[in-house]
């Protein structure tokens, strides 16, 4: 077999490993998705069951302002969706991370070809193979500056998604907590 052929069948061969790795990557997050819907509609089936018990057994009015006040549990949600935002972002980095390997040697192939051409290059085109080499380096350059701020930004909506589901969590514990105590405060006022 000649080298062409080799170089050929060995970009193919890393073109397919690289379309499975992206399909492994999206079912395995399709996957997780599927499972924590599982068990969150059996968790509000079982809590649903739960709570439909304890509303028969209710008997005044004050039993059951504190039985809606704590049916409302915003926790969970906040959860819910904290989970679902950790799937997809560890889907992204997943894609991420095949993509900057694959742009790796993308450029890894267009320099060993620069480097062909310099070496067979005519005399006298020594200006263009500079223009050639600092073209790339330039644009190598760009890409590296491009991932390392999207890396970045990336890791900032991170950080701020955690400061605002903490916030949320904070609030939700707050407003529980209040809907709990007033009516306790009822009750002692009477």
């Amino acid at each position: 077999m000649s080298a062409n052929t080799q170089s050929l069948l060995a970009s193919q061969k890393a073109v397919i490993d690289n379309i499975l790795a992206v399909q492994g990557t999206f079912f395995s997050g399709f996957e997780k998705l599927v499972d924590l819907n599982l068990k969150a509609t059996k968790a509000a089936f079982e809590d649903a069951a739960q709570k439909s018990q304890e509303a028969v057994e209710l008997k005044d009015a004050q039993e059951l302002l504190a039985f809606t006040s704590a049916l409302v549990r915003p926790e969970q949600a906040v959860a819910y969706g904290k989970d679902v935002y950790e799937i997809l972002s560890n889907v992204h980095g997943e894609l991420s991370k095949l993509a900057e390997a694959q742009l790796s040697q993308g450029q890894d192939r267009v320099s060993e070809v620069v480097e062909q051409f310099a070496r067979n290059a005519p005399t006298g085109s020594e200006g263009a193979v500079a223009l050639l080499k600092s073209s790339l380096a330039t644009a190598t350059n760009a890409y590296e500056s491009a991932a390392k701020a999207a890396r970045q930004a990336a890791s900032a909506a991170e950080s701020n998604f955690a400061a605002a589901t903490n916030a949320t969590l904070k609030a939700a514990a707050d407003v529980s907590k209040a809907a709990k105590a007033a009516p306790r405060a009822a009750r002692a006022s009477n």
